[in-house]
């Protein structure tokens, strides 16, 4: 690499700041910021607002937060453009106002787009752009243009049951709308919850006046004049809707990555360097698949941020400093799921880790209170924490969480793991 390292950075969400910030510190220590630093970064993002935390859009669209609250620290310098294509001979990407871009190492963090159910009525007639009334929930303008049309009163039926789908439903529901969540699978949040905790999120929704329908597929939208009127189910039962949300997942974005002849399955294939099958090219966040793996969690994109920042400096300092150093890698993430849903009477929190369903042999320890709502679970597979979950009063969570993530056997008396899920100093 030259003395002077372009780094080219595409994507301007979680991972893609952190890796911006991260290059800036460690640079720091050796002068980065000065004429002499031997990484200079170019942070391109296509969205019109500064970059944000994704993860807290709900809070926003609850009302909880204003827009600027949420956004991300430490971006001072920012190119908004779309990049259209990337010339590896060259090493240039193009952008749609004609600019092109040199580097010497690209990073595509372009994290990841809704998926949109394929539903009659959605794009009909060949129309390219949601009926009105109908958002997917993933951007900045999706929030705040479901911000501006909620109204106490409005009609609103949210498709799909997971993490965002909860999460949406009961911001509308805080609003004031009538909210219907549609859910295909047969409890919520199937992904991260056992039935238990599920049935929990379940009782918290219809407490807020949430109306739950599990097992329930969707298979129409009805417009009226371009605006969605309607919801019609499988079994042909219809909604009244004023508006509909699609919560039906997210999947990565690759088109940059496939156009440039770059190996991609499901993500961006890349591997422990989080290089992608170009050597000058790495991938990082939603984007990336590592080992068989995409992740789409914020904790990965920052751990995977943060090793990319590691190696990509290491790699820019001269001589001798950069072979004193060993590759920084990336070996995967074990992420835990958290849930913190805060306003209206009852706050609810819940936070999941590996595996929440037990196999034969395994050791389940649980606790529940129904009065109060909570629930705590762990599963134990040969004298290790292998998994758990809890609903409500997550003092545990810290505690229960490092000893699933040191993988380090347990006492074999059981005191210990029952004192990790009742004492609530872990946190």
């Amino acid at each position: 690499m030259t003395s002077n390292t372009r780094v080219v950075v595409i994507g301007a969400g979680l991972a893609g700041v952190r890796l911006a910030r991260r290059l800036d510190e460690l640079g720091a220590t050796g002068g980065a910021r000065s004429a002499a630093s031997p990484v200079s970064v170019t942070l391109i993002g296509d969205e019109d607002h500064a970059p944000y935390n994704r993860v807290l859009l709900a809070e926003v669209l609850a009302g909880r937060y204003a827009p600027e609250v949420i956004a991300l620290p430490g971006v001072d310098r920012l190119t908004r453009a779309r990049v259209t294509g990337i010339d590896r001979v060259t090493r240039t990407v193009r952008c749609a106002d004609g600019a092109v871009i040199a580097y010497d190492t690209l990073v595509l963090a372009t994290g990841s787009n809704p998926v949109l159910p394929p539903l009659r009525g959605l794009f009909a007639q060949g129309r390219h752009e949601l009926p009105e009334g109908v958002h997917a929930f993933r951007t900045m303008d999706d929030c705040l243009g479901l911000s501006k049309a909620v109204r106490p009163g409005t009609r609103a039926v949210v498709i799909g049951g997971g993490l965002l789908g909860v999460s949406a439903a009961r911001a509308l529901a805080l609003r004031g709308a009538q909210v219907v969540l549609a859910q295909q699978a047969e409890r919520l949040m199937e992904r991260q919850l056992d039935p238990a905790a599920s049935r929990l999120v379940h009782r918290h929704l219809t407490e807020l006046g949430v109306e739950v329908h599990t097992e329930c597929r969707v298979r129409d939208v009805r417009s009226v004049g371009g605006a969605v009127r309607s919801v019609e189910m499988a079994d042909g039962y219809a909604l009244d809707a004023d508006l509909v949300v699609l919560a039906c997942g997210v999947h990565p974005r690759t088109g940059l990555a496939q156009d440039a002849g770059l190996a991609v399955h499901k993500g961006i294939l890349v591997d422990d360097e989080l290089r992608t099958s170009d050597p000058r090219i790495r991938a990082v966040g939603d984007c990336a698949q590592h080992d068989g793996t995409v992740y789409g969690l914020a904790t990965a994109a920052l751990e995977q941020a943060d090793v990319l920042a590691e190696s990509i400096a290491a790699e820019a300092l001269p001589g001798k400093r950069a072979a004193t150093r060993s590759p920084a890698r990336y070996t995967g993430t074990r992420s835990l799921t958290r849930l913190t849903l805060a306003g209206g009477i009852t706050p609810f929190d819940l936070a999941a880790f590996g595996e929440t369903d037990a196999l034969p042999g395994d050791d389940v320890v649980q606790l529940a209170d129904a009065t109060r709502g909570t629930y705590r679970k762990v599963v134990v597979r040969d004298d290790r924490l292998v998994g758990g979950v809890l609903v409500g009063e997550l003092g545990t969570v810290g505690a229960l969480a490092r000893a699933w993530e040191g993988a380090e056997p347990l006492p074999s008396d059981g005191a210990p793991l029952l004192h990790l899920l009742t004492n609530d100093g872990g946190s």
